[in-house]
């Protein structure tokens, strides 16, 4: 501690008189010889409750200043250096603490300004203001319940929160009707498409319906076709094919087997009385006539293709050369050769080869044997 008497402070909570002395809550009026003071517990005791300062603004902050004021007094006795005597008290000056908290308050940003605590603010400022303009006997009613302006506060904030929720479920609503649009916009569409699949599928299955009625009616049409003109070609080859003998009996088959060939039968007989005129099939040229042994007397008739006709066991020849034409009689029935009675055994053989079944092929020439 300095022993010289400082130079007067700033006021503080301990005050100096006009003579410089020290005029603290508690001090002596008289400049009389001043003691030795050592404090001790009970001392220390009393002086701190009797140097208790009245309550400053910020609370605590003057509460402190006193505190820090007896421990410095506690300190100095402690140390057992400090006396008094033929001195003059020394001031002690403490910062005003109050002073400096509203220096800082100052300093501060306004609360309004804050993020996200403005809105609750000024929906507590506007419920203040509008308690305060309420007429009295509405003042004295939120006066009565002793939390008027908590309450205010509180229905501020509530409000606030409210209006947040709110808020929140509308977007949350709107969020759920847009996917729901979106979803049905969504089946929509794959419902048009499954339509619109179905409805393609059936046009193609239609189509090939018709496609194939169409080919099944032009097969129809060419087997029609080709019918008639079989028929008409059939037709005018039956003008110029005609059976060998008008009036007959078929009895031996090509093919058959008997005791009397050597082989099957190689031709179709057509039974008819001796001497019935035998005619030329088709128009052709005699190559051959004459005997044939076991074919009897036999006619060979080579028509334009080159088929071959054989007529045999002939009775009679009556043209055995040259060029002859459909109808023209060329022998005779008879039973010449091998044979059991008189009959005209026809041979087709075409391209002058092997023998062929004569019956389909007189058909296919237009002719009903």
């Amino acid at each position: 501690m300095a022993s010289n008497r400082p130079t007067p402070a700033d006021p503080s909570a301990y005050e100096l008189d006009d003579r410089g002395a020290f005029a603290g809550p508690g001090a002596d009026d008289g400049d009389g010889p001043w003691e030795e003071w050592n404090p001790t517990e009970e001392s220390t005791r009393s002086v701190r409750g009797k140097h208790r300062v009245a309550k400053q603004r910020g609370g605590g902050f003057a509460r402190s200043g006193t505190v820090l004021g007896v421990g410095v007094i506690a300190a100095v006795g402690a140390s057992g250096m400090a006396s008094a005597e033929d001195r003059p008290p020394v001031p002690i000056s403490m910062p005003d603490i109050g002073g400096m908290a509203d220096d800082l308050s100052e300093n501060l940003p306004d609360a309004k300004e804050l993020p996200g605590i403005g809105e609750l603010i000024s929906d507590d400022e506007s419920a203040a203001a509008d308690a305060a303009s309420a007429p009295a006997g509405g003042a004295a009613a939120v006066a009565s319940t002793g939390t008027g302006a908590d309450t205010g506060n509180a229905a501020g904030a509530g409000e606030a929160l409210r209006s947040r929720i709110l808020q929140q479920a509308d977007v949350q609503q709107g969020t759920a009707e847009q996917e729901a649009r979106d979803a049905a916009e969504k089946a929509a569409v794959q419902q048009a498409a499954t339509e619109a699949a179905a409805h393609q599928k059936s046009a193609e299955k239609a189509a090939a319906a018709k496609k194939a009625a169409e080919m099944e009616a032009k097969r129809k049409a060419e087997e029609a076709a080709r019918r008639k003109a079989e028929a008409e070609r059939l037709a005018k080859l039956a003008k110029s094919f005609i059976a060998p003998v008008s009036s007959y009996t078929l009895t031996a088959s090509f093919g058959q087997a008997g005791d009397r060939w050597a082989a099957d039968h190689t031709g179709q007989d057509f039974a008819a009385p001796t001497g019935t005129p035998v005619k030329a099939v088709h128009s052709g040229t005699i190559t051959q006539a004459g005997w044939a042994g076991s074919y009897g007397y036999r006619i060979v008739l080579t028509l334009d293709d080159g088929t071959e006709l054989w007529f045999c066991h002939l009775s009679s020849m009556v043209k055995t050369s040259g060029k002859v034409n459909t109808g023209d009689v060329i022998g005779r029935v008879g039973a010449t050769g091998n044979v059991t009675g008189p009959h005209l055994h026809l041979e087709v053989r075409p391209g002058a080869g092997d023998p062929i079944d004569p019956m389909p092929w007189l058909r296919d020439h237009g002719l009903s044997v």
